[in-house]
């Protein structure tokens, strides 16, 4: 029997199989190692170039580095220029626009003037009669049968009681000019009585700096008097202060002069020339009035200078007998030294002919396990497809 569960395709879940599924291909993976392998091939041509490794200096890009800056400064040396040009280019549309504004002003200007020459002339205005005096200046010259109403200059009515109201201005511009009058006078009054005022307290002061001047000038007469006598004070007391000193040194150089000729260095004393001194010590000789040694002291400096050449001589021959045994002792070390040396010599040459003997045994042990590597076991050399299986990759 068939059931319907057996009609129903199988699970994969179930059944634990998959399908595979032929799927297109993804271009961009195969951009991907398209653009992969291109890149390990520019790496290989780099990498493996002789010259380059060699030399280890990329002209090439070294070249294209120096173009790319020569084209940037060929650049910006336009850029300056095509700048400097744009700059003078606004400075003259600046100086042209400024010419340009100043022209229309001044014509603006000229018209402005020539319009009010002509068009508002003050004689024109409705009110030139009032403000210019010139009422009654002008006349009509059309007849006035031709003048219609708008042509009427004086209307019924207008100008009544003109004559009193102007009486009454006549009387109070005169009363306003008197007044005018009394306000000058009286600030004129004033003015002078405060001149008047001015130049006596001027005077007064004048008077009163006078008056001190004169005061001031007494008391300056009157130091310089006091100032005077003062110097004459000092000066008869300068002079008497330098008569006693020079009445003081001719007394002192008197009494030196006496004492120099009583003295014993002028009466050559001989005792004179030594002086006790206390405490057990020697006399002291005063050089001043030393006239020489004695006899006594002669004899006594040669016996000293006697002994003292004996006792060098004594000492000189002490240093030749110690000299001579130094140099016999100098003589036996340096032959020791001789000794020792020919010995370490003798010794270093026999050390020197084992040594060689020594790399000789070991020369002739390399060149025989040389030739056993060369003739018995490296036997099979490798071929031209055994080294360029090496450096096939850039990593």
């Amino acid at each position: 029997r068939i059931s319907a569960a057996s009609l129903l395709p199988s699970s994969p879940l179930k059944t634990g199989k998959m399908h595979k599924v032929d799927l297109p291909a993804d271009p961009s993976i195969e951009k991907a190692v398209e653009r992969r392998r291109s890149a390990e091939a520019a790496r290989k041509a780099r990498i493996f170039n002789t010259r380059l490794r060699v030399m280890g200096l990329d002209v090439d890009a070294l070249n294209q580095q120096v173009q790319e800056r020569k084209h940037q400064r060929n650049m910006e040396m336009q850029r300056d220029k095509v700048f400097d040009k744009l700059r003078e280019y606004h400075d003259e549309a600046l100086l042209q626009q400024d010419i340009e504004e100043r022209e229309r002003r001044a014509a603006l200007n000229s018209d402005l003037t020539r319009y009010w020459a002509t068009h508002q002339r003050a004689e024109d205005s409705c009110d030139a009669d009032l403000k210019c005096g010139l009422k009654g200046a002008f006349s009509i010259t059309t007849p006035e049968g031709e003048l219609g109403p708008a042509s009427m200059q004086i209307f019924q009515g207008e100008g009544t009681g003109e004559e009193q109201k102007r009486r009454e201005q006549m009387k109070k511009t005169e009363r306003d000019l008197r007044a005018q009058k009394e306000d000058n006078e009286r600030s004129h009054m004033g003015q002078k009585r405060r001149e008047m005022l001015a130049s006596k307290e001027l005077m007064l002061q004048d008077l009163r700096g006078a008056q001190l001047h004169a005061l001031e000038e007494e008391c300056k007469k009157a130091a310089r008097i006091a100032l005077d006598n003062y110097n004459q004070a000092l000066a008869a007391e300068q002079a008497e202060k330098l008569k006693e000193q020079r009445r003081r040194e001719e007394r002192e150089n008197l009494a030196e002069t006496w004492h120099t000729l009583t003295s014993d260095m002028m009466t050559e004393c001989a005792e004179a020339a030594e002086r006790e001194v206390g405490g057990g010590r020697p006399p002291k000789v005063l050089i001043d009035r030393w006239k020489g040694m004695s006899p006594e002291q002669l004899s006594a400096i040669h016996r000293e200078r006697e002994e003292q050449r004996r006792e060098r001589q004594r000492q000189r021959d002490a240093e030749k007998i110690q000299d001579a045994a130094w140099e016999l002792h100098l003589l036996k070390m340096s032959r020791e030294a001789e000794e020792e040396e020919r010995r370490v010599a003798e010794l270093r040459r026999e050390k020197r002919a084992q040594t060689d003997l020594y790399n000789m045994q070991l020369a002739r042990e390399q060149q025989a396990y040389q030739e056993y590597l060369n003739k018995k076991l490296y036997t099979n050399k490798p071929t031209k497809e055994y080294f360029h299986q090496f450096n096939t990759s850039s990593r």
